[in-house]
């Protein structure tokens, strides 16, 4: 007889445990432990000469060698995102907010690969097949070769991929399927955990392309154990605001190709359109001759964009001054604030300051300071920065500017939008030669790089 029996699990690691438990030993979250019912079935025990395997060990110097092929896409800024295109076998998972367009994304994909000649299969869990039609009709993705079916169940979703034998799968979402074996609802982290490695196990002996959308949570992370994460070859996020037309396409995981390359696309009514030149896009609504405002020439993987940095420094009311930043880690413009109040002599200690990346883009990398530094001086002194200047370069804690990765790249990409002047670090400038149409200002510290660009 089977005995169902009662276990917490932890929504965020998958740690089991027998009891439920307000602090997860596994990872330490608060409140994340969910019960869950599975059955057992006793069986008598099994011996270790019963498994055989079906290859045997061999030396790595015997395994031969040689690049992945790719299947590319129409689409080249998804291509860039996975290195290069998609790698027959690989399991992909795509999370994003709700509505951002995931679905969109993945239609489009679908019908591209589809138009090449492979068999698609598109397994919705959410819309009927009737509902996909719609969205197939509006972005144009009516193809013989890419098949539908909204089903759920896992016994049937097999019995549809032996029957179509796909090249390429999308599973929208993994948190609605469900395994009949698993005695637990559809969404669950075991029901997630299991599903997961059945689709991992059909990618890499079918060589299938997979493709899983997961559900995020509030704090944007992917629903479901971390544990997901690690069983995927590529992890996907689609990011954006629904009420902006353009999406981030950002790579977090790639086992075959970077995990800086970011992917940028905008919505409209027939769907995700590439944009080729995002630095153009960013800097489109920049006003000119305004105090607190800067170009940044930042590196998203092996492309050079350049963004808009907007800094707005007032007197505060209260005694502990406002430090917010949106697109940049709050705690670098507290860092960034501490060098110019020491090194620079300005008073910031009575100023709230808010710092914002126009245009949605989240940048991380530490050539961002010294434009970050110049925005807030420029705000601060409500001197207008250059209106045809780019500033880049890394802030050191003793008000030193230190030098940053791929600068020839950025200079290239100044110069082709127009700008006359980049002001950045002197240890970059060794090693490549300078393009003639555009002046390059070397600095060796912040106060330097102020003088130069507020005068």
């Amino acid at each position: 007889m089977a005995k169902i029996k009662t276990k917490f699990v932890c929504a965020e690691c998958g740690t089991e445990s027998a009891k439920w438990l307000g602090k997860c030993p596994g990872c330490h979250a608060w409140n994340s432990m969910v019960e869950e019912k599975e059955t057992v079935v006793k069986t008598k025990g099994v011996g270790l000469s019963s498994f055989h395997a079906k290859e045997k060990p061999q030396s790595i110097i015997h395994i031969e060698s040689g690049q992945e092929p790719r299947i590319e896409t129409r689409m080249l800024e998804l291509n860039r995102v996975l290195g290069g295109g998609v790698v027959p076998g690989s399991l992909i998972l795509v999370g994003g907010d709700p509505g951002i367009g995931k679905s969109t994304l993945l239609l489009q994909t679908s019908h591209a690969l589809a138009v090449k000649g492979l068999k698609v299969l598109y397994i919705s869990g959410e819309e009927s097949v009737r509902q996909t039609r719609l969205r197939a009709d509006r972005l144009g993705a009516l193809t013989e070769s890419l098949y539908v079916l909204c089903e759920t169940n896992m016994e049937l979703i097999n019995e549809a991929i032996e029957s179509v034998q796909p090249d390429f799968l999308v599973i929208d979402s993994i948190q609605t399927v469900y395994d009949p074996n698993v005695q637990s609802a559809p969404g669950s982290v075991s029901q997630v955990r299991e599903c997961t490695a059945h689709f991992m196990r059909v990618a890499k002996i079918k060589g299938v392309a997979t493709v899983l959308v997961g559900h995020v949570t509030k704090e944007g992370a992917i629903a479901g154990p971390r544990l997901l994460e690690h069983m995927v070859d590529c992890v996907l996020y689609f990011e954006g605001e629904r009420h902006h037309t353009y999406r981030i396409l950002r790579a977090v995981k790639n086992r075959f190709g970077s995990t800086n390359e970011i992917g940028i696309f905008e919505m409209g009514e027939e769907g995700l359109r590439e944009v080729s030149n995002p630095s153009e896009l960013f800097l489109s609504e920049r006003p000119l001759g305004v105090s607190g405002s800067t170009v940044v020439a930042s590196m998203e993987g092996t492309r050079p964009v350049l963004v808009e940095l907007q800094a707005l420094v007032a007197t505060t009311n209260f005694p502990s001054p406002r430090r917010m930043s949106t697109g940049i880690d709050h705690n670098r413009l507290a860092l960034i604030i501490a060098v110019l109040e020491k090194r620079n002599g300005m008073f910031l200690q009575t100023q709230d300051a808010y710092l914002n990346v126009a245009g949605g883009v989240k940048l991380d990398e530490p050539a961002v300071d010294l434009a970050a530094a110049v925005s807030i001086a420029s705000s601060f002194r409500d001197a207008p920065t250059k209106p045809y200047d780019v500033v880049f370069g890394e802030v050191g804690l003793t008000g030193e500017v230190r030098a940053v990765s791929r600068a020839e790249q950025r200079v290239k990409e100044a110069e082709k939008l127009g700008f006359k002047r980049v002001i950045m670090p002197e240890k970059s400038l060794k090693g490549w030669k300078h393009p003639a149409g555009i002046e390059i200002i070397g600095v060796t510290t912040v106060s330097e790089a102020l003088k130069a660009a507020l005068g």
